[in-house]
């Protein structure tokens, strides 16, 4: 294929993903909106918005797909060492937007700019409010140094963008959040694209067919949106 595929506002679907483009690698569609009905089917059939201010909404679906397997999950030596001084606290859930808006500002490498806009902020927040939306936050003598959000549907995490104010702030959330998504059987986090952080954490590549094959599995398991909180010691779980 070789242009994308323009979405009008209504029906809200999307086309076979095995259309999807290969230059740039993964981009599917153009149009529709960020309302819940369009960014919950985006997700469950892999699917993610990624665009600049400036452009039009852009549905993604890379091949190949970088994703965390939880029980791959790498805790290194110093990280464990990090966690046991016991110098940050964690909570799920507690400042969706706050975490959002951190992520928004963070630099990252390559990228001029953000991806996270007021509207993306604003899209996800709703999604948060019905129990679809997950925010991490790590705090430090109470202010906010790191987290992470994502999506949630069924049994599967898509992890969007994560933040660090402070050494290994964003790692500790992505342990306490594997830490929990375990003792709920979860068995995936979807990472999208590949970066050397994720890497370092026991992240890796698959295809985009198995990919989807997982998620038509764990998409589908019971888990109904909520807000979460910890129903585990995360950290005596890691130490």
């Amino acid at each position: 294929m070789t242009q994308p595929f323009w979405l009008d506002p209504f029906p809200v679907m999307f086309p076979p993903t095995n259309i999807a483009m290969t230059d740039p690698n993964g981009l599917l569609a153009v149009g529709g909106d960020l309302s819940p009905e369009w960014l919950l089917l985006a997700y469950s059939k892999g699917l993610f918005p990624w665009f600049s201010e400036d452009d039009p909404i852009l549905w993604w679906t890379p091949n190949p797909r970088a994703v965390l397997m939880i029980d791959n999950l790498k805790i290194s030596r110093s990280l464990k060492k990090t966690i046991r001084k016991g110098q940050f606290q964690v909570t799920l859930d507690q400042n969706f937007r706050a975490v959002m808006e951190a992520c928004s500002l963070a630099p990252r490498e390559g990228q001029d700019g953000t991806w996270i806009t007021e509207d993306m902020i604003e899209a996800y927040c709703t999604l948060h409010e019905k129990g679809h939306a997950h925010s991490v936050e790590v705090w430090q003598e109470s202010e906010l140094v790191g987290g992470l959000y994502g999506v949630s549907i069924g049994k599967v995490f898509f992890g969007e963008s994560m933040f660090s104010k402070r050494t290994d702030a964003s790692k500790v959330a992505l342990v306490a959040l594997c830490t929990q998504l375990k003792a709920w059987d979860f068995n995936m986090i979807d990472a999208q694209v590949t970066s050397n952080h994720m890497l370092s954490l026991g992240a890796t590549e698959i295809s985009r067919e198995e990919f989807e094959q997982r998620l038509i599995a764990d998409v589908q398991q019971p888990f109904p949106p909520k807000k979460w909180v910890f129903n585990v010691d995360w950290q005596s779980e890691v130490a």
